[in-house]
């Protein structure tokens, strides 16, 4: 498989959105240590670029948050040439000026998972990757770039606050993760994006906002299924200027892999454990991970 291989990772409302534009799709299915990834991967091309595609919660959005087989998706990535992911997802916001319908490309997260599996070392080694700056600077500075030149309404920076769920917040919970700085509310984007770098692929997460968390009241008077349906228009208008994003920075002349970045080297100095005390079963079993 190429090296430049591109991952993409849609969630709610991308998931399905992604696979309608591929051409010249091989589908594959892999088992990985960690079991298998959400779906099948879809090879194909996206334009001109070859991509990797991967539906995180599944065919027909089956996996809640908490379900989502992490480690499997991002190992099985890995295992055919991914090098670099621009993932998607859904998000709800903490902040006025990021309004509904906008996107926003992440560049921080705060992490209150605690169902999930957060490392592909927990039977190998103590193995600690730095990270203070999760997401790649490259790969985030070329869809800030590229959305300002296609006048999408993209805010450069955002704090996501990532969740157990499956439930939403509490508005007392909602509150709070305002005060701690959150932009944005979601429930996937971890381990995803520590796992990522734990695997040594450049990460790049683009956030769709498709309502106010429950910090902001709704308006009064109005029928839930009306709410519903704006939630759902505001899902559609990100994801559709999402799309036209991911389809322009693939097409522009960003590098989009590149193996001088410092999230190819993640794990030069994290293994702490000394190399004779690894099972060598192990260091077998994850070797993709270092290549």
């Amino acid at each position: 498989m190429s090296k430049a291989l591109v991952g993409l990772i849609g969630g709610t409302g991308m998931g399905d959105a992604l696979a309608g534009h591929l051409t010249g799709i091989k589908s594959h299915e892999i088992d990985t240590p960690f079991g298998r990834p959400s779906a099948a991967i879809l090879v194909g091309r996206f334009g001109s670029r070859d991509v990797a595609f991967l539906n995180r919660h599944g065919d027909g959005h089956r996996l809640n948050p908490s379900r989502i087989p992490y480690a499997a998706n991002i190992f099985a990535l890995k295992r055919l040439g991914v090098r670099t992911i621009i993932a998607s997802c859904a998000v709800g916001s903490l902040r006025h000026r990021i309004a509904p319908g906008h996107m926003v490309a992440v560049d921080q997260f705060i992490d209150k998972t605690f169902r999930r599996q957060g490392s592909f070392f927990d039977a190998c080694c103590a193995a600690h990757c730095e990270m203070a700056d999760p997401v790649c600077s490259r790969i985030h500075d070329a869809m800030v770039k590229t959305a300002g030149a296609l006048k999408v309404k993209t805010h450069p920076k955002g704090t996501y606050v990532c969740m157990e769920g499956p439930q939403f917040s509490t508005r007392a919970e909602s509150l709070m993760h305002r005060t701690w700085g959150g932009d944005l509310i979601g429930m996937t984007a971890l381990p995803e994006a520590k796992l990522a770098r734990e695997a040594q692929v450049c990460y790049s997460l683009i956030a769709l906002v498709s309502d106010y968390d429950c910090w902001q009241a709704h308006e009064t008077g109005k029928e839930k299924q009306t709410l519903l349906a704006e939630i759902l228009g505001n899902l559609k208008k990100a994801t559709d200027n999402g799309l036209e994003l991911i389809r322009a920075v693939l097409a522009g002349d960003a590098e989009l892999v590149d193996e001088a970045c410092p999230c190819r080297r993640s794990l030069d100095l994290a293994v702490w454990t000394r190399a004779d005390a690894i099972d060598p079963h192990e260091r077998e079993r994850l070797k993709v991970l270092f290549q």
